[in-house]
């Protein structure tokens, strides 16, 4: 009773954790109807992220008395180089939804569904299941249907189209590092070392193509809700409750960032969402599903 208690509250942490991720694009696109630029949107987020992980890393130390495993150079330098996966997913999502509707430049996100079978087979040398390859075409074709490219007088702009598909690509490489790097420490450190090497590409980013002055008003108007939502809320409540529910149903329930990001850009930023748009956003999550779901029986 108490491990279906844990998987229940790893689902519910695990859901609130894509729930919150989904809401960002579209905060993001308000963002950017007030006249703040990319740069400005990123940098605010940033800084105010780490600065709460680095809030929540002193919380844990004096919780623990320093009892946690800490962080080696070799480590820091590792999750620092990860991160830089995480910073180039923000910086190109977002330059994505200055060009598309937020409900296509989610759908553009989740071909890491595809991406992740793709790099899964180069890093191991071997051909995916049957069952992944089935998911894969699913996927493609959902993603057909969600950005609504049969529709011949939608004419979506190639430059939000191209920084979507780079944003899955990069977002690809963080979730293999992720789980892969220094996971003997705790995710609250590694999560700060993350958003650090991160905050190379983004502010580097700003330094470049910020060429009006840096509008400051940014930090008390998005920024904190930016970071609450991109960089804080959704992988702190991911970290927790993934280990809960294991990666297959993980995955499920975090595909609930993909209904709930169109939702509120057709809530908040009145975007037409079409009824063909609503199944290939449904075959996308059933691709998930198929994907993470056993079917062999048990012996």
């Amino acid at each position: 009773m108490m491990s279906q208690n844990n998987v229940l509250k790893g689902v519910f942490l695990v859901a609130l954790g894509a729930t919150t991720y989904g809401m960002l694009a579209t905060f993001v696109k308000m963002a950017y109807c007030e006249g703040y630029t990319t740069a400005e949107v990123t940098t605010s987020q940033f800084i105010y992220g780490i600065t709460g992980i680095l809030l929540i890393n002193l919380f844990q130390r004096i919780k623990n008395k320093n009892q946690a495993v800490k962080a080696t150079p070799k480590n820091i330098f590792s999750l620092m180089l990860a991160g830089t996966s995480l910073g180039m997913t923000s910086l190109f999502y977002y330059l994505a939804v200055k060009y598309i509707p937020v409900s296509i430049g989610i759908v553009l996100l989740m071909q890491t569904v595809w991406m992740g079978v793709l790099l899964e087979m180069i890093l191991e040398k071997k051909l995916p299941s049957k069952q992944k390859v089935i998911a894969v075409f699913i996927v493609l074709f959902g993603t057909v249907l969600a950005t609504n490219l049969i529709n011949s007088d939608i004419k979506l702009d190639w430059r939000g189209l191209a920084w979507g598909i780079m944003a899955a690509a990069s977002f690809t490489t963080t979730m293999f590092t992720a789980n892969r790097v220094a996971t003997e420490i705790s995710s609250a450190q590694r999560s700060l070392y993350m958003l650090l090497g991160g905050s190379i590409i983004v502010f580097s980013f700003a330094f470049v193509t910020q060429v009006t002055p840096f509008n400051l008003e940014i930090f008390l108007k998005w920024g904190i809700v930016l970071s609450l939502f991109g960089t804080i809320i959704p992988p702190m409540l991911m970290n927790i409750g993934f280990p809960l529910t294991g990666i297959g149903l993980g995955s499920i329930v975090s595909a609930l960032e993909l209904p709930v990001s169109v939702m509120m850009a057709y809530i908040l930023l009145n975007e037409k969402v079409i009824f063909s748009q609503w199944v290939g956003i449904v075959l996308i999550i059933l691709a998930i599903i198929i994907m993470n779901v056993n079917f062999k029986s048990k012996k």
